[in-house]
């Protein structure tokens, strides 16, 4: 069946707005630093300023009640794509100004306030459009979709504002370029989701009555109260310590000079080997370890995957002590350290699954995902401080190092054997 509950087909609409969920994230998190290092600003407030857009998906979950009291998910969707494609645009006007990390930086945390505010609406419509079975069939394509616009996001675009650049001969205009097409793209989607979303009858203002507040504190206090919740918070928070410093340095690393340590990319290389070739090598990782997940179970696949998500940091400390020039070099390392990262995830949305499991399991998640951001928040506000401390290669050495955060909070969780295993059907005596 491939029409949603309201008659239309789910094609006409699952694939724009998971296209357009993911995009502003990606722009925000990871398309901004390479931005800013284009446009010479330092390592240091980079990874600093840019950490604390995650602030907004850390307490996404405390105004989702009023995303759904204040009006239909449809409509704070259409609403929110004009405000992301209005704050592209204001971010494209930021750029030539004299002032412009400042003001650049304000948009930017708009936006990940608007786009955080479209990720609770996007996925309350989906599960208010869709029929139970139908959530279930269309996830993988909803997810096929996200992982197009990060691909987007950290590798065409990217590639397109330093082709642009080298055209014009402006890093500014290049930028421009970029936003001002974002800007257009997403006023034509919330122009497409008007007309084109579905218009389920269950989608009305959710009434949570006057104490609503009390309600949401009593399912955080169940949650507070979840056995394990402090080695649960402690998993969730460093289980990725090494990958949350990484991941803000690493774009910075391949386009900082050779003579400042760096590989000396261009942008349109850095959007090629770090966005187009790093995100398939993650997507992929990402696909493995959810069927070795689905084969052995969470408990036999902690180790392997704690491992993989830490171990080819090392390739990293290669390319900063040898500063190879080949682009070939370069793109095979950056891609088999993101193929461990997404086969060593798999294993930590797996547990936030299991430990959210049981009662109020859907705001459980929802706060498990702050914690989430949190972890990536948090490491990242002193990567790039710690960076020009230490240089590249220090730096580095030092993420290998962290790795004992991971091992230590692996070795103090208790996972059930077959918690993700999939059931194989028993034959009959």
């Amino acid at each position: 069946m491939t029409t949603s509950s309201s008659g239309r087909s789910v094609w006409s609409w699952i694939p724009t707005l998971y296209f357009a969920q993911g995009l502003p994230y990606v722009i925000v998190m990871t398309l901004s630093v390479i931005l800013y290092k284009d446009l010479g600003i330092s390592n240091t407030d980079i990874t600093f300023y840019t950490s604390w857009l995650y602030l907004p998906f850390v307490i996404k979950p405390l105004w989702a009640p009023l995303v759904d009291m204040t009006g239909k998910k449809r409509g704070w969707i259409v609403a929110m794509e004009l405000v992301i494609g209005a704050l592209f645009a204001a971010v494209a006007l930021t750029i030539p100004v004299s002032d412009f990390f400042r003001w650049s930086l304000a948009m930017f945390w708009l936006l990940a306030f608007a786009a955080a505010t479209h990720d609770i609406s996007v996925d309350g419509f989906y599960m208010l459009a869709l029929e139970k079975h139908q959530q279930a069939a269309y996830v993988g394509f909803r997810s096929l979709f996200y992982r197009c616009a990060m691909l987007t996001g950290q590798g065409g675009l990217v590639w397109l504002a330093g082709h642009s650049a080298s055209l014009s001969g402006s890093v500014e205009k290049g930028w421009m370029l970029v936003f001002g097409l974002l800007a257009a793209g997403f006023l034509m989607m919330a122009l497409w989701h008007q007309f084109g979303l579905p218009k389920p009858v269950s989608d009305q203002p959710q009434r949570h009555g006057e104490h609503w507040w009390q309600s949401f504190a009593a399912v955080f206090a169940l949650y507070l109260r979840k056995p394990q919740f402090g080695l649960a918070v402690a998993f969730m928070l460093l289980y990725r310590f090494g990958e949350a410093q990484l991941v803000k340095v690493a774009p910075l690393f391949l386009k900082d000079s050779i003579a400042n340590g760096g590989l000396a990319l261009s942008t349109e290389q850095v959007g090629l080997i770090y966005g187009m070739a790093g995100m398939a090598a993650l997507t992929t990782g990402g696909i493995a370890g959810g069927a070795a997940i689905s084969r052995w179970g969470l408990k036999a696949c902690l180790w392997p995957m704690a491992i993989a998500i830490n171990l080819p940091h090392l390739v990293y400390v290669y390319l900063a002590w040898m500063q190879p020039q080949h682009a070939g070099i370069i793109g095979i390392s950056v891609a088999i350290e993101q193929f461990g990262y997404g086969f060593g995830f798999a294993a930590y949305l797996l547990y936030l699954m299991m430990f959210s499991d049981g009662e109020h399991k859907t705001a459980h998640y929802a706060i498990c995902t702050g914690f989430m951001a949190l972890s990536m928040m948090i490491p990242g506000l002193f990567s790039g401080w710690l960076q020009t401390q230490l240089g590249y290669t220090g730096f580095f050495l030092w993420i290998c190092i962290a790795a004992l955060a991971t091992f230590i909070v692996c070795a103090m969780i208790r996972i059930d054997p077959q918690f993700g295993k999939k059931e194989t059907p028993q034959n009959p005596a």
